[in-house]
């Protein structure tokens, strides 16, 4: 039984690095993600469970960071007549704001400004989805429910000041975030569907 299930976690963790290797090919990165499991493996064969949790810990806080980092390629280039900075990314540990992945992107055009974030892997979407799931908790923030890319999405757009925000909920565990200043709801519109919703689901 004991065996099986420690056989068990270090397969799970090796899909975790070789998915992680494919995400971002073979680097320094995924060197020092196969030191730490190693480290991990020789400490806990020892008995020095504080070291192998350390250890582990610093390696899957790489492949958040792997992760991120791949996250950034589904970011979408900018739209017709638009420039866009370059993308960032984050992960965050479980001590903040819950954990998660996440990655950013900022786009202008004149004084237009379009800031679209991808997170997954976040404790934080599980409450949101009570928002994509109750039509009443949605329109009361002024937002509207509807699809996009057959995926869930609330778009709260305000004429008058020209700013809006989309969210996207891609298959029920990312949340996609389109905000907009200066903007009109078309535009804002554009960049939500130029995200490749397919990669997300697939990768992500």
């Amino acid at each position: 039984g004991e065996q099986w299930m420690k056989q068990a976690a270090l397969k799970k963790l090796a899909l975790g690095v070789a998915t992680a290797m494919i995400l971002v090919g073979h680097g320094a990165f995924a060197d020092e993600v196969e030191d730490s499991i190693s480290e991990a493996l020789d400490a806990y064969k020892s008995g020095e469970f504080k070291d192998a949790v350390e250890s582990l810990n610093y390696a899957s806080q790489l492949i958040q960071q792997m992760k991120g980092e791949s996250l950034q390629s589904v970011l979408p280039e900018p739209l017709g007549g638009w420039k866009a900075e370059d993308a960032q990314s984050s992960a965050a540990g479980a001590s903040m704001l819950g954990g998660g992945v996440s990655a950013e992107r900022v786009y202008r055009k004149g004084s237009s400004r379009v800031s679209i974030t991808i997170i997954t892997d976040s404790p934080m979407i599980q409450g949101m989805m009570m928002m994509f799931s109750n039509p009443m908790f949605a329109s009361s923030d002024g937002g509207k429910l509807t699809r996009i890319k057959r995926q869930k999405a609330m778009v709260k757009y305000k004429p008058a000041e020209k700013d809006g925000e989309i969210q996207v909920m891609v298959d029920n565990r990312i949340m996609v975030t389109i905000d907009g200043d200066n903007v009109s709801e078309d535009e804002l519109m554009g960049y939500a569907k130029a995200i490749d919703v397919k990669k997300l689901e697939e990768n992500f």
